[in-house]
């Protein structure tokens, strides 16, 4: 298992996004990608990029040390059935993880900020073509969870529902984006 610090750029296992970490929890790190968003992921989702080498930084020589033995293989092609759980990407959106102080906010920047955020999120999700997202948005009022419905109504092609209470409670959405969607 790897061990993360504050600071330490990661690449995503499953695409070329890079990042870097901003936070480090006992089950999820906070990341800030290339594209400026934060997000938080599992660390089994991400790996570490070394500082100091890089590919380009290595001499061979002239001639390449592998034999014809050791040289990577292509991965197999799988065949069959495809893999039914894809992670969902979360964004938890309470505003306590989004900035550091809310001094000065009001309650209703504070909403605006939340609602900003889950738009990026929701935005960035679409550019990358992932399927499910979790927005995290607590219990409280139920004001955070309409207007998000609101947002959510604006975009074709998104299918939204509760979010496994046994994971999230009863303070999640979850949103499937449909393929019809991402073109």
């Amino acid at each position: 298992m790897q061990t993360f610090r504050v600071g330490d750029q990661v690449q995503f296992l499953d695409e070329l996004t890079k990042g870097e970490v901003l936070e480090v929890n006992r089950d999820s790190l906070r990341l800030l990608t290339e594209d400026g968003f934060e997000m938080a992921v599992p660390p089994e989702s991400v790996i570490l990029i070394p500082r100091s080498s890089t590919l380009s930084n290595i001499d061979l020589g002239g001639e390449n040390p592998l034999k014809e033995t050791d040289r990577p293989r292509k991965p197999s092609i799988r065949k069959g059935r495809k893999e039914r759980y894809v992670p969902a990407m979360e964004v938890d959106l309470h505003i306590e993880k989004l900035v550091a102080s809310t001094r000065g906010m009001s309650t209703h920047d504070i909403l605006n900020y939340q609602l900003e955020t889950a738009r990026r999120q929701l935005e960035f999700a679409l550019r990358k073509r992932l399927q499910r997202m979790v927005f995290i948005h607590g219990v409280g009022a139920g004001v955070l969870k309409a207007e998000l419905n609101t947002l959510f109504r604006r975009y074709e092609g998104l299918r939204v529902q509760e979010a496994d209470p046994s994971k999230y409670g009863m303070g999640a959405t979850e949103v499937y984006i449909s393929q019809s969607a991402m073109r």
